[in-house]
């Protein structure tokens, strides 16, 4: 048994049974794959795989099982490369960030600069997306930290740690008529056109709250970009709702900011990354700069956790930072 065998195997699969995709994306040969296959089988006395003619139809059930230890073998099989190079190459790598755009524009740039003249051997990426998307990229390897608000949808191969909470503002021109007001509602919100975050995920914090008062928002324009959220404020489209860090600085005169603390709940900013990642140096020193409270020690004795619900009851009386 192969490593390059177990590779073609988990490789086939990930490309829906296509070996010709495979061989394209591997550089190798067609015939190459499918006769290291069939050695695999033939030497542990089972099929991986069912044929129609000569193309491979379906997983059998014991090939499931077979593929996900070859997936568990592979990724060790790295994590030796990634160890070795932790000793040999202590301050060079990469590391993938994948974010939102609120968090990528407002929340990252001081860290990332500190971060880069730290570690200035290091290639950094960031790509950015929904919390959902983010969370899939971290989870396939696209990505090692995705740092997003919901996790909703996590599941416990993934460990999300809690870096600080954030509120929500209300954004309105100085013409409307919410600009006077002290303390608005979720009532008056109701009322008019709302220009704001997806509404679309029914466990989102916004969702949360308009269901909570029996309100049915009025959402003409949703996106993920808190600046064009602005813009479409500016031309009259509705009423803004956006991360309070976004209009913190606020110099636009034409802006009001109203504070919505009261009746939406604080969102939680979390770093999330594959329980199978093996953690380099730079890789927790981002995430102490990023979360001063998330030192090495505390990282390790979260990841300890058996899944998220232990994480998050490790945080009980603990005072994150407010941004």
């Amino acid at each position: 048994m192969k490593l390059q065998q177990l590779r073609y195997i988990v490789e086939v699969a990930n490309n829906d049974l296509n070996v010709s995709l495979t061989s394209e994306k591997l550089y190798t040969s067609q015939p190459g794959i499918s006769k290291q296959i069939k050695l695999l089988e033939d030497e542990l006395g089972v099929q991986i795989f069912t044929r129609t003619g000569k193309h491979l139809s379906q997983v059998t059930p014991v090939g499931e099982k077979i593929i996900a230890s070859a997936r568990e073998i592979l990724n060790k099989s790295n994590d030796i490369k990634i160890i070795a190079k932790e000793f040999s190459q202590p301050n060079q790598g990469s590391l993938t960030i994948t974010t939102t755009y609120t968090q990528a524009r407002y929340a990252l740039p001081s860290v990332i600069q500190k971060f880069m003249k730290q570690y200035s051997n290091i290639t950094l990426h960031m790509e950015q997306g929904s919390s959902a998307q983010c969370i899939l990229q971290a989870q396939t390897g696209l990505a090692e930290f995705a740092i997003v608000t919901d996790i909703s949808q996590l599941n416990d191969d993934m460990i999300a740690l809690p870096c600080y909470h954030w509120n929500q503002a209300v954004i309105v021109m100085k013409d409307h008529p919410l600009a006077k007001s002290r303390l608005i509602s979720i009532e008056e919100l109701s009322k008019y056109p709302l220009v704001s975050y997806d509404f679309s995920n029914d466990g989102s914090d916004l969702n949360q709250a308009f269901l909570k008062a029996k309100q049915s928002p009025n959402i003409v324009f949703s996106t993920t970009d808190a600046d064009l959220i602005k813009t479409y404020v500016k031309l009259g489209v509705g009423v803004g709702i956006v991360a309070k860090m976004a209009v913190s600085n606020n110099s636009d005169d034409n802006f009001v900011v109203l504070n919505a603390g009261h009746i939406f709940p604080y969102s939680t900013t979390y770093i999330v990354f594959s329980r199978s990642l093996f953690l380099r140096s730079y890789m927790y020193d981002f995430t102490h700069l990023f979360a001063p409270h998330l030192n090495r020690q505390t990282v390790d004795k979260l990841i300890l956790c058996e899944n998220n619900t232990e994480v998050l009851a490790m945080f009980n009386g603990v005072k994150l930072p407010v941004c």
